[in-house]
């Protein structure tokens, strides 16, 4: 699982275009092996490879991952959680919280109703149901909002470079 990162706390890199023209291949296929982007770029592989490695020191790629169909590994339900809390004092409760609970996918601080809004992937309505009795039982959280996505159209594959 790539690092989590505080925005706050991120700086913005200097990307020139050979760095960006090296990301747009990778974010379309991060198995793309150094020599494949060299001949596509006009680059030597020892240049490419070099980029790269800056560009993952850097920060700027956190990583390599498989993306995976969850419905096809028996994960059916998907639900986005809204955490609404006592106070800001139990901000790092819940981030430890949903540190442990590898159901919860992505966690979200946010302004509005809730203090953290969770994206979850379960196997059924009986697990999701588990799972929110679980956060319901965390420090300081008074109660919860759940929405289930019924489907997706657009996922975060690639991002586009400004």
């Amino acid at each position: 699982m790539p690092p989590t990162v505080n925005i706050a706390e991120s700086e913005v890199i200097n990307l020139d275009q050979v760095d960006r023209d090296i990301l747009e291949i990778l974010q379309k296929d991060g198995r793309s092996s150094a020599s494949f982007i060299a001949n596509e770029i006009g680059m030597s592989v020892p240049a490419v490879a070099d980029r790269i490695k800056k560009l993952q020191e850097s920060g700027v790629i956190k990583g390599f991952t498989t993306l995976l169909n969850h419905r096809k590994v028996g994960l059916d339900v998907s639900a986005f959680i809204t955490v609404i809390s006592e106070s800001s004092s139990h901000y790092s409760d819940v981030v430890r919280e949903t540190n442990n609970s590898p159901e919860i996918i992505q966690c979200f601080t946010t302004t509005g109703n809730g203090s953290h809004v969770l994206l979850a992937l379960v196997e059924n309505t009986h697990s999701l149901e588990r799972l929110l009795r679980k956060i319901q039982s965390w420090p300081g959280v008074m109660r919860t909002e759940t929405q289930i996505i019924l489907s997706s159209y657009k996922g975060i594959n690639a991002v586009l470079i400004p």
